[in-house]
C-alpha cells in the first residue's frame, strides 16, 4: 500500500470517530437547549442518513445491489431484522443514553459492547476464553464501575435511566454487529446500512412523524446542529470510516477509530462543563484501554465484518 493512499485512510478514520465521538455531544445540546425530543431526533437521523448513504452507492459504487437485495427473500427479512432491532435499537438507546445522562458515558458504556460479543462468543462455544479476554472483561468492569460511582459505592454519579439505556445501546451494538456478518457477505456495507437506517427511521416515524417539528421558531443555531448530526456526524462519519478500510487494516481502523469516546469525553467536559470526577477519568482510561487491547487483538475478521463495528 503506498504511503499517501495510507495517510488518506488514516485522515478519513480519525475524521470519522472524531466526528461520531462529537455528533453525541452536540445532540446532548439539543436536548437541553432546544427541547428537540429523542424520537424525533433518531427518526429525522436515519431516513436523511439512510439515503445519503444510498446516494452515495448509487454514484460510486455497484447501484443494481440497491435493488438485488430485496429480490432475495432471506437476505430482505434478515436486513429487516437488522433494521429493527439493530439499527433503529442502537441509535434509539444511545441517544436516550445521552437525554437522560451525558455523550460521555453514553459512549463509554456503548463500547462494552464488544465485551459483550466475547461472552456471547464463548457461551456458544465458538471460541475459548483467552488471558487477553480475561484483561479486556476485567478492565471493562473496573472502569464501568468508576465510570458510573466515581469511587463511591453508596452513591451512582450518573443517573439511573442513562445507565439502563446506555447498557441497553451496547447490547443492541453487540447484537448490530453479530447480526449482521453474514449480510456483509453479500453486499455492499452502504447498502446494507442504507436500507437499515431508512427502514429504522420509517417504522419509528409511526410513532414521532419527522415533518412534526415547527422549525419556523427553531433558531438557526439549533438547526445547524441538526444538520452536523445528522450529515456530519452520521452519514459522513459511517462512509469515511468504511473508506478507510480500502487503505488501512480492520485492525488500524479499529485502533484509530477508539478515539471516538475519548472525543465524546472531552467535548462533553470541555464544551458542555459536565463536571467529571477523579475516579471517572480513570474509569475512562480503563475503557479506552479496553478498546484499544480489543483492536490490536491477532487474528482480526473480514473487513466489511469490521466495518459494522461503529
Amino acid at each position: 500500500m503506498d504511503r499517501p493512499a495510507r495517510r488518506r485512510g488514516l485522515i478519513l478514520v480519525i475524521t470519522g470517530a472524531v466526528l461520531w465521538g462529537i455528533s453525541g455531544t452536540v445532540a446532548k445540546k439539543l436536548f437541553q437547549h432546544y427541547a428537540i425530543e429523542v424520537d424525533w431526533l433518531v427518526t429525522t437521523r436515519l431516513l436523511i442518513a439512510g439515503i445519503l448513504l444510498l446516494t452515495v452507492q448509487f454514484f460510486t459504487k455497484d447501484r443494481s445491489q440497491i435493488t438485488s437485495v430485496w429480490k432475495n427473500r432471506r437476505a430482505a427479512f434478515k436486513l429487516v431484522i437488522f433494521a429493527l432491532f439493530g439499527t433503529l435499537a442502537v441509535q434509539y438507546t444511545y441517544m436516550a443514553s445521552i437525554q437522560h445522562g451525558n455523550a460521555a458515558v453514553a459512549t463509554l458504556l456503548q463500547y462494552l459492547a464488544p465485551v459483550m460479543i466475547i461472552i456471547y462468543l464463548v457461551l456458544r462455544k465458538q471460541t475459548v476464553f483467552t488471558v487477553q479476554d480475561l484483561v479486556t472483561v476485567s478492565l471493562a468492569l473496573v472502569g464501568c464501575f468508576l465510570l458510573l460511582t466515581n469511587g463511591s459505592i453508596s452513591q451512582l454519579s450518573v443517573p439511573t435511566p442513562a445507565i439502563v439505556w446506555g447498557v441497553l445501546s451496547g447490547v443492541t451494538l453487540a447484537f448490530y454487529t453479530v447480526y449482521a456478518v453474514p449480510l456483509l457477505k453479500q453486499y455492499d456495507s452502504l447498502v446494507i446500512v442504507g436500507w437499515a437506517m431508512i427502514i429504522g427511521g420509517a417504522a419509528l416515524s409511526f410513532i414521532h412523524p419527522p415533518w412534526q417539528a415547527n422549525f419556523a421558531d427553531m433558531p438557526l443555531e439549533a438547526c445547524l446542529y441538526l444538520v452536523f448530526v445528522i450529515v456530519f456526524g452520521t452519514m459522513l462519519a459511517f462512509w469515511f470510516y468504511i473508506e478507510s478500510l480500502q487503505s488501512l487494516s480492520p485492525k488500524e481502523s479499529s485502533l484509530v477509530g477508539s478515539l471516538e469516546p475519548l472525543a465524546a469525553v472531552l467535548t462533553t467536559v470541555l464544551w458542555l462543563k459536565e463536571p467529571f470526577g477523579y475516579f471517572q477519568w480513570i474509569g475512562t482510561s480503563c475503557i479506552i484501554g479496553m478498546i484499544l487491547l480489543l483492536a490490536l487483538k491477532k487474528a482480526p475478521t473480514n473487513q466489511k465484518t469490521n466495518a459494522t463495528v461503529s
